[in-house]
């Protein structure tokens, strides 16, 4: 196995056998240590992600799965999602993964062109993606994500609308569309590729692909995801609305609220594997966003969202009063970037497009972590 040069995910080369049940036994132990600050609260998605969680055998995930279930109560029709490499699922795996209790997967696609997948350093084929899907549909699963990017090496408008149209080929459910960015850390902001489409030509790719996702059927409901009607990714959701969660595995990140209004952890584990191994638990750190940091880390997610949010939920997910933050949502309708739509705030077509200039002017000198999966 590799790592893609663009990919600032936490995952590592394999370079041994999967220690399938070695790990799994750290994140039973990594469940029961975070379960109990949930208080019972039923589990409404589950997202298996970061790497390629689909290198775990169906039997290893029904493990994890019952050793949750035992845990926290799962809420009925709970959203389940595994990501899967094209190239590394066996064929026949994925009504295995169903009956293990996967209900959605996300299927890392990225391109169509053979000569831009080599350049990415990914290790599949298209064939690989056409055979996932077929498969998928064939198991029932056909609650499934493709991942697809934009502005890559080489690529030109005509080549972005023809990936994506052998994506809708495949009936995907969902579609997580997003341009190439060089992420500090890794191999390609080392070294940047050559022949990157400039901004000029991505936004050009952006606004083509848009049109013809509309054109299909496709809502986009936040930056980079767009969904068939009731086909919005829960888990993801959640964390837009700035929702808890917990972060179960090694370099994974979880967010909880206190017992008092606005008390808001941060949890974050070892990154290594083997070193979450030794010892789950003492893998864990906490933090606790401090206030003042509050308005960011909400503007971070819930711009990101069409619907934007209402007063009343930011209240609640940050005990803050909500007329603190008016002067600010104010300011920014003025500038045309913000705009309310049934007693929601929400980014305007024009804050849409410069939305890290919407949300930085939320930031008071304090950063934090984003992102989440598909």
């Amino acid at each position: 196995m590799q790592k893609c040069p663009y990919c600032d995910f936490n995952s590592f080369t394999l370079q041994e056998t999967l220690p399938e049940q070695r790990y799994r036994a750290a994140l039973r132990a990594d469940i029961a240590h975070q379960a109990p600050a949930l208080a019972g609260r039923p589990v409404q998605s589950v997202f298996l992600g970061g790497g390629t969680p689909s290198l775990f055998s169906p039997e290893a995930i029904a493990q994890v799965l019952a050793d949750l279930s035992q845990a926290l109560p799962l809420a009925a029709g709970a959203e389940v999602t595994m990501e899967a490499n094209p190239a590394t699922v066996e064929r026949g795996r994925f009504a295995e993964y169903r009956a293990a209790g996967i209900n959605r997967v996300s299927l890392g696609a990225q391109s169509f062109d053979p000569a831009i997948l080599k350049l990415l350093g990914r290790i599949h084929v298209p064939a690989d993606v056409y055979r996932s899907a077929e498969e998928l549909h064939a198991a029932g699963l056909t609650n499934f994500n493709l991942d697809l990017m934009f502005a890559l090496p080489t690529q030109d408008r005509a080549g972005a609308l023809a990936d994506l149209r052998e994506a809708l080929k495949l009936e995907p459910a969902h579609l997580s569309h997003y341009q190439l960015t060089l992420e500090p850390g890794t191999v390609f902001a080392a070294r940047p590729p050559a022949q990157i489409p400039d901004q000029d030509l991505a936004w050009d790719m952006q606004e083509d692909c848009q049109a013809l996702l509309a054109d299909q059927g496709f809502e986009q409901y936040e930056v980079s995801a767009f969904a068939r009607p009731g086909r919005q990714c829960r888990h993801n959701l959640n964390y837009w609305r700035f929702g808890d969660y917990l972060g179960i595995g090694a370099g994974a990140h979880g967010k909880l609220t206190g017992p008092d209004a606005g008390r808001i952890e941060r949890t974050i584990h070892q990154r290594e594997p083997r070193r979450y191994q030794a010892d789950a638990v003492a893998s864990l750190t906490r933090r606790t966003v401090e206030p003042e940091a509050l308005p960011f880390e909400f503007a971070l997610n819930a711009f990101r969202l069409r619907e934007g949010f209402d007063l009343q939920t930011y209240e609640e997910r940050t005990g803050l009063p909500a007329g603190e933050l008016l002067p600010r949502l104010l300011r920014l309708a003025e500038r045309g970037l913000l705009e309310t739509h049934e007693g929601r705030w929400r980014a305007s077509p024009r804050g849409f497009a410069f939305l890290n200039d919407v949300v930085s002017s939320f930031l008071d000198g304090e950063k934090s972590q984003a992102g989440a999966g598909a």
